[in-house]
């Protein structure tokens, strides 16, 4: 059975703005059998522009029932049942943000008509409802409302289901791979994962664990690899999997650093070497015998944490190429050119020195020190804050001299005179290139709550 639904809404941000209108369509795969739908009073101001799109007005919404008031009725109406909309996700977060509002865990399988009309109907121009219910000859009575829309997408599922039968695919009717999966997992086990950043752990009928993961969603990422038939390893894993179990990590960071952890220390089966992170050369620095700061670049290994850590040889060279001429340093001190003597900046007059022992190392090291500010982690200590578990926790990873020390959990009220509670929080960790990476990788391209130094 299909719940069709179609809902509008104050805005695009299932976080930011709310339900005005829902309509559900109870679908067999051969005729709706029931329905329910509801303008909703938002509880707040709906702009415009979504008045213009929609017809909706804050007018026809002032009597309306609040979400509250009809959260029964669609948990009712949609029990058991496939959650299907044109563009599922987007209907789907808002419902479950509603709900979670209301302290209510709402969930459901999920099926988008978008991705299985590109799938069984490819080759239109445009897979947004309106134009590809026009291409179809499907009528929609109500565009930009939610009764019309969930009813357009109803007759979409017919023409989806009858060309899924043509093809012989039976994807849409019946889930042809959940008969693979071991007899011994509890799918009601499946249906308690969070939809929140963690790890997870696949053990076998003997409970040793087989494979560990992270993601920033834990119930569709596990979810993903139990329908996966991509390779016959993923296949070979997923008939082994005969319970699963997962930690919430709240911050995204937190679960890369434990799963890698986790990987190391535990070396389950169907876990590679630590992932390939494609990070082979590194910079480093060192104090040479007459005491001028120098750089190099070599291949990485486990033994020594680069400053920053590159894909190949070529980017490497390039950082180094960058820093020689912001901070008018020597190429062979650099390791960028090799020789007894002078390198080629000296001889065209752009080095001052230092490779032949006419600038003294006080002077060139002033220059070596601020590049070596270039990379972020050298010889800084600070915290990482992110997301917590839950409103009034965060995480927090610790960086001690540039080097990963560890990471905890704190209660926000718990900060108020200094930072004791957060260094008290944290557990002992040890550094090594894949923490490196991680971390550098994440902050360059992520976003976190703070950075505070101490």
């Amino acid at each position: 059975m299909y719940a069709v639904v179609d809902i509008e809404t104050t805005g695009g941000s299932a976080r930011l703005e709310r339900i005005t209108e829902i309509a559900v369509y109870i679908y067999d795969g051969k005729s709706i059998v029931d329905e329910y739908s509801t303008l909703v009073n938002p509880e707040r101001n709906i702009p415009y522009f979504i008045t213009a799109l929609t017809g909706i007005s804050n007018e026809m919404v002032e009597d309306a029932p609040k979400f509250f008031e009809v959260a029964k009725k669609i948990v009712e109406i949609t029990e058991g049942n496939i959650f299907v909309a044109h563009n599922a996700r987007f209907d789907y977060s808002f419902i479950r943000q509603e709900f979670s509002m209301l302290g209510y865990n709402f969930k459901r399988p999920l099926l988008d008509t978008v991705s299985l009309s590109r799938k069984l109907l490819p080759g239109h121009k445009s897979y947004s409802l309106g134009n590809l219910c026009k291409d179809l000859g499907i009528e929609i009575r109500g565009r930009h409302r939610a009764s019309g829309d969930a009813l357009a997408t109803v007759r979409l599922m017919e023409l989806l289901l009858e060309k899924d039968r043509e093809q012989n695919n039976g994807g849409l009717v019946k889930n042809r791979k959940a008969s693979k999966l071991h007899p011994a997992l509890d799918m009601q086990k499946i249906t308690e994962l969070p939809e929140e950043p963690g790890i997870y752990y696949f053990h076998n009928d003997s409970g040793e664990i087989i494979y560990v993961g992270k993601s920033r969603n834990l119930y569709q990422r596990v979810n993903t690899h139990l329908s996966n038939n991509t390779s016959s390893r993923e296949m070979e894993m997923r008939s082994l999997i005969a319970d699963i179990s997962w930690e919430r990590t709240g911050s995204e960071l937190v679960a890369l650093l434990l799963e890698s952890a986790e990987i190391k220390t535990r070396k389950p089966l169907f876990n590679r070497a630590q992932r390939r992170t494609g990070f082979r050369w590194g910079i480093y620095s060192f104090t040479d015998e007459n005491g001028y700061i120098r750089f190099e670049y070599r291949n990485v290994n486990d033994d020594v944490i680069p400053l920053a850590l590159f894909s190949s040889k070529e980017n490497v060279r390039a950082k180094l190429d960058q820093v020689i001429t912001q901070y008018n340093l020597c190429q062979k001190l650099c390791g960028m050119y090799e020789t007894a003597g002078q390198c080629f900046h000296r001889q065209v007059s752009l080095c001052r020195g230092a490779c032949c022992g006419e600038e003294e190392p006080r002077s060139y090291n002033e220059r070596a020190l601020q590049a070596l500010d270039e990379f972020v982690f050298r010889e800084r200590n600070f915290f990482i804050i992110d997301r917590g578990r839950d409103t009034e926790e965060r995480s927090a990873v610790k960086i001690v001299n540039g080097k990963y020390a560890g990471y905890g959990y704190f209660n926000i009220n718990d900060v108020g005179f200094g930072l004791t509670a957060i260094h008290d929080c944290i557990g002992n960790a040890r550094d090594n290139r894949d923490i490196q990476v991680i971390i550098k990788g994440y902050l360059k391209n992520h976003s976190v709550e703070k950075i505070i130094d101490f």
